[in-house]
């Protein structure tokens, strides 16, 4: 009997994003300098970006772009169980080899031709010089089809809805999935531009942000939104821009979900900030 685990059940985490840039030495110096990332070295085409549990990968192309983005396992056995189950719903597997994974990975299409990739992290024996625990947490997306997104990531990989934003007219502005305990991994907004709304990073606690705010001053970059509280996930935030003009997130406090059905918020400025001003995409 083939065993089979849904995206949930297998347990995964958002590993690295691979972002393109019509000048992707610039980009890497800032998510060197900016977001603490100890390594900068180019390889083939890409500059590589590494802190602990955080992974930039920068190549030339367009700016505001998503290459394709990885999720890392916790076992090779879970990783092979979850193929067994997404290929059982007639998901097409690329012939695409992500070199950032262990041999043994692989990689889907969503409806929106983002390419995302599965598989088992590679240890990096080198030590980092920062401390401050500031993992890669969560990939959000922007469609002109929230409805459809929903139904791929959750019926045919499995991921868990944690909660839904809808607008007056009942139709789906944003959702929330997740495919750990983390309140979520992967959303998305609906908007006219089709892509990467954001990627985000989980600082831990309060204070920290009060250190990457600090931090950020220091070198001149403004924060564009926050401090906020956001209501789905309930995590305190703030925001700033990258060299390109990407939204960058450092998150605190994230809910942690163990067995609850999803909520259902309203389209408005405070679903999106409980304190303040929100950004509505659509």
């Amino acid at each position: 009997m083939i065993m089979k685990l849904n995206a949930l059940q297998a347990g995964f985490n958002l590993d690295h994003i691979v972002l393109e840039s019509p000048n992707p030495r610039n980009l890497a110096k800032f998510y060197k300098e900016l977001i603490m990332m100890e390594f900068v070295k180019k390889n083939n085409d890409e500059f590589i970006c590494e802190g602990k549990k955080r992974k930039i990968i920068l190549k030339k192309e367009k700016k505001n772009t998503l290459s394709y983005a990885g999720f890392s396992c916790r076992s090779k056995k879970n990783l092979d169980q979850f193929k067994n189950f997404i290929i059982s719903n007639n998901v097409k597997l690329l012939e695409f080899d992500n070199n950032h994974f262990k041999k043994g990975s692989f990689s889907i299409i969503d409806p929106d031709k983002n390419i995302i990739s599965f598989g088992i992290r590679k240890k990096n024996k080198n030590l980092y010089k920062y401390n401050l625990s500031m993992p890669l947490q969560h990939l959000t997306l922007s469609s002109r089809n929230v409805e459809k997104f929903q139904n791929f990531y959750c019926d045919l990989l499995g991921f868990k809805i944690t909660d839904k934003v809808v607008h007056k007219n009942g139709s789906l502005a944003t959702c929330f999935l997740t495919s750990n305990h983390e309140h979520h991994t992967i959303a998305c907004f609906k908007s006219d531009k089709v892509g990467i709304d954001h990627h985000s990073y989980e600082v831990g606690k309060w204070g920290n942000i009060k250190i990457l705010c600090d931090h950020f001053s220091k070198k001149n970059v403004k924060i564009i939104w926050g401090p906020g509280r956001h209501g789905p996930g309930n995590n305190l935030f703030i925001f700033i821009e990258d060299l390109d003009k990407n939204w960058l997130e450092f998150s605190a406090e994230l809910e942690i979900i163990h067995d609850r059905e999803f909520k259902e918020w309203p389209h408005s400025e405070k679903t999106l900030n409980l304190w303040g001003r929100g950004i509505l995409r659509s």
